[in-house]
């Protein structure tokens, strides 16, 4: 798939004192977009269904998390006989579509293992299916309709983070999946661009968190974030339809985000969106993982797979360097001066962006696990400690340029080039520019991987016969009626469900 050059949009701020007229806005920019038609391709839907089936898949594993199982537990509290469907239970039992858009983007995001964009912001697109399926069961749409919505989705958060960079402000990547979820809420209930343009200003104003959330002690908090956002971008849109209107212009403004919380940006914003009826190919622009790490980690860990072959025994290593970009560098690496990546006391949530935890288990495992990978009793092996500690990452101008440089999200190198060094100080190299199943990768994910990966993930969980029924719905996807999308879904084994926390009394 190569990267659509699409028409550019200048975003000019508004200074104080003067007016920036709607039809030149982002949000309305945005709204646009969303409120046109367009015809659906067999490669979008087909996209669409791989995401699918990797949410169904990362979802089901973490069930009997914490996070999840809190906040299930919480929609479980808003029954709604016409509502939508909760991962795990059985499809006849609904729940208002707000909340098992909550539980649900929790249970799909708690692993951090599912798609990617790799763009100024990088950010997890498929966080907007929980909520645009939930929407879509309870207001009785069809196969179509919630892949196009899904696809505008999509499309809208890459042409964000295409343009607009919020980490280099300490601002939570989710400040982009309101909008995009909002976006396509709006086109799945095929919404005029005025109440999609309010709706969006409204989810974006309420969709930007710190990235405290991904430092130092970390709780569940990214886990929950996309759910968040997915309720707020519902209550936007039910709010706009009933005639509300939302701070404008809420990118632009002389008090808006981009003025206010993203200091950083210094040159003009430009953004590329599709026209009138061009297919909203956004989603051919992303990419999932085959390993349960933060995505920069993926190439890490094929790295290590690849290196270990050239190293006989780990106990000879005395250091190892890890050259890469900026990004992997200060947020995964030891340029996040954060001693927590070094910690076997430290959450998953910490270890799956260290890329010193994620080298020195890939080496020495040779292999990679959504849970044991992260056992406590894994973490906190003596040779694993001392190995660990002997591993940095540097920011190489080479990998910066390999990264940074490229416009095209598909070629931008995520990966790294290792240099080990052994105590006789001989030296083993390896690099890799993608991970394996990366496009451009050695074994790029093809529908086959995703349902390997599913059927992994389902293993002591679900019935064979559910899995297929699940399968066969995706199978046929954009050509569902309104009773098969009520049914996209995946029922657990009875007795697999921890349902403990229900007991628990809280405000609901």
């Amino acid at each position: 798939m190569s990267f659509h050059i699409m028409k550019s949009y200048t975003i000019k701020l508004q200074k104080p004192g003067t007016k920036l007229e709607k039809k030149n806005q982002l949000a309305w920019l945005i709204a646009n977009m969303a409120a046109e038609d367009w015809n659906l391709t067999k490669e979008i839907s087909d996209m669409v269904g791989n995401r699918i089936i990797d949410n169904a898949g990362v979802a089901i594993a973490a069930l009997n998390n914490k996070a999840v199982k809190i906040a299930r537990a919480q929609a479980m509290k808003f029954e709604n006989n016409s509502g939508s469907t909760l991962f795990g239970l059985d499809q006849n039992k609904k729940y208002d579509c707000q909340w098992a858009a909550w539980a649900n983007a929790v249970a799909v995001r708690e692993l951090d293992f599912h798609d990617n964009i790799m763009a100024k912001e990088t950010c997890h697109p498929g966080d907007c299916i929980p909520t645009i399926l939930a929407v879509a069961q309870q207001k009785n749409c069809n196969g179509e309709e919630l892949v196009k919505a899904i696809a505008t989705s999509y499309e809208t958060q890459l042409r964000l983070s295409l343009s607009i960079a919020l980490n280099p402000n300490r601002i939570d990547h989710v400040g982009h999946l309101g909008p995009a979820i909002t976006s396509g809420l709006g086109k799945l209930l095929k919404l005029d661009t005025e109440t999609i343009y309010q709706a969006i200003q409204w989810s974006a104003h309420t969709s930007v968190f710190t990235r405290q959330g991904r430092k130092g002690k970390l709780s569940s908090w990214k886990a929950y974030a996309p759910g968040l956002v997915g309720k707020n971008s519902i209550d936007a849109i039910d709010r706009a339809i009933r005639g509300d209107t939302s701070p404008s212009p809420v990118w632009e403004g002389d008090y808006g985000i981009v003025q206010i919380l993203l200091k950083k940006i210094s040159e003009e914003i430009k953004i590329q969106l599709p026209e009138s009826n061009e297919p909203r190919e956004g989603i051919l622009n992303t990419f999932t993982k085959e390993h349960s790490a933060g995505y920069h980690g993926n190439s890490l860990i094929d790295l290590a797979f690849n290196m270990r072959k050239k190293i006989k025994d780990i106990k000879e290593i005395k250091k190892i360097n890890i050259f890469t970009k900026e990004y992997t560098h200060i947020v995964m690496g030891s340029g996040s001066n954060d001693k927590e990546k070094y910690s076997p006391e430290a959450s998953r949530e910490t270890l799956d962006h260290s890329a010193m935890y994620i080298f020195a288990v890939a080496l020495e495992d040779g292999e990679w696990h959504h849970e044991k990978s992260y056992a406590e009793n894994r973490k906190k092996r003596k040779e694993t400690i001392d190995l660990w500690n002997k591993i940095e990452t540097f920011e190489s101008d080479e990998w910066n340029k390999k990264y940074y440089d490229v416009s095209d999200p598909l070629q931008k190198a995520q990966g790294a080039k290792v240099e080990i060094i052994l105590n006789n100080n001989n030296k083993v190299t390896g690099q890799l520019d993608y991970a394996n199943a990366h496009p451009r990768g050695k074994t790029p994910f093809e529908r086959k991987n995703y349902i390997n990966k599913m059927k992994k993930l389902f293993k002591n969980i679900v019935e064979e016969k559910e899995e297929q029924r699940f399968l066969n719905l995706i199978d046929n996807l954009s050509n569902l009626n309104q009773d098969e999308v009520k049914r996209l879904n995946v029922n657990c084994k009875e007795g697999f469900l921890n349902l403990d926390n229900n007991k628990i009394k809280g405000i609901y």
